[in-house]
């Protein structure tokens, strides 16, 4: 028994001093923690990149909107929400909502919906908020239109998108983006889309 117990002791006291597979062991215990913090880089990356793509598509709607001058065909509006839906790439656009709302401000402040259009997986419809209901401008939006001689008007751009992580290790569950854009009329009146 002696023997063998001396045996054991000899072969810890030359494990300890033994070098040559510390590089291996050490790696074996990094690389998870290695590979966690580069999947978790590559998902945060794409969300990011993703939620850029949103705020330039309501960027890129409400000002082709505002540039109009009094009227928009409603064929030219959907070319407006086609074009915007081309910046997701190479993004599925599936999970893409597109809203524009003209807003009608009087000289007292308050804000009113005029008309409102969505566009979501290829069909154009009326948007989520109703003709004439009251909308809540940001102050100093609402600093900017308000005009004591007459109502000015208000382009209102919105975007939304369910990004569901690549991976799903790091983030498993879909991330909502959403990005609104104020935007001013170019020629100051009102437009309609007929």
């Amino acid at each position: 028994m002696r023997a063998a117990w001396q045996r054991l002791l000899a072969h810890l006291r030359r494990l300890a001093v033994v070098e040559e597979a510390t590089a291996a062991v050490e790696f074996a215990l990094i690389l998870p923690i290695m590979l966690l913090v580069y999947v978790g880089s590559v998902e945060a990356s794409i969300a990011i990149t993703t939620d850029r793509k949103v705020q330039s598509v309501a960027g890129a709607l409400g000002d082709l909107v505002a540039r109009s001058d009094t009227t928009i065909p409603m064929a030219t509006l959907l070319d407006y929400f086609q074009a915007a839906e081309g910046i997701m790439t190479p993004y599925p656009t599936s999970e893409l909502l597109q809203t524009v709302t003209q807003v009608r401000v009087l000289s007292d402040g308050t804000a009113s919906v005029v008309w409102s259009w969505q566009y979501e997986h290829g069909n154009m419809g009326p948007g989520a908020h109703e003709a004439g209901s009251a909308f809540s401008l940001p102050g100093p939006m609402t600093t900017i239109a308000r005009d004591d001689s007459k109502p000015t008007y208000v382009i209102v751009s919105e975007g939304s998108y369910s990004h569901t992580p690549l991976f799903g290790f790091i983030f498993n569950q879909p991330i909502n983006l959403y990005r609104e854009n104020f935007l001013m009329p170019r020629f100051g009146g009102n437009i309609t889309v007929n």
